[in-house]
């Protein structure tokens, strides 16, 4: 299920959470069926209350649902999918075996 406060604003390559004035994002390339993640940005002050990991969770939900393969270049989405192995089934093959996945 995609969490509906984060959009996806394919012209800026990036998914947006507006957090009151802030935005935090995960930013993107798409080449499908690979959608590259290159970056997951929280404003420093919102740090540490999960903002990422529920970019996260919607991004994998949205690759899902669009029959994307992800490839995690970000340190973050590649930490997510160690932690969460249950969601490498929209990871690239290649990204699986770098990470450990199979």
């Amino acid at each position: 299920m995609t969490d509906t406060d984060i959009r996806d604003n394919a012209e800026a390559k990036r998914y947006e959470l507006p957090l009151g004035d802030q935005v935090a994002v995960v930013t993107y390339n798409l080449s499908e069926p690979n959608l590259m993640i290159t970056e997951t940005l929280v404003p420093h002050a919102l740090e540490g209350q999960g903002i990422a990991s529920r970019l996260a969770r919607h991004v994998i939900a949205d690759a899902r649902a669009r029959g994307l393969l992800i490839l995690p270049v970000c340190p973050f989405f590649s930490a997510y999918f160690q932690k969460h192995p249950d969601d490498a089934d929209v990871v690239h093959p290649t990204y699986r075996q770098i990470l450990s996945l199979q």
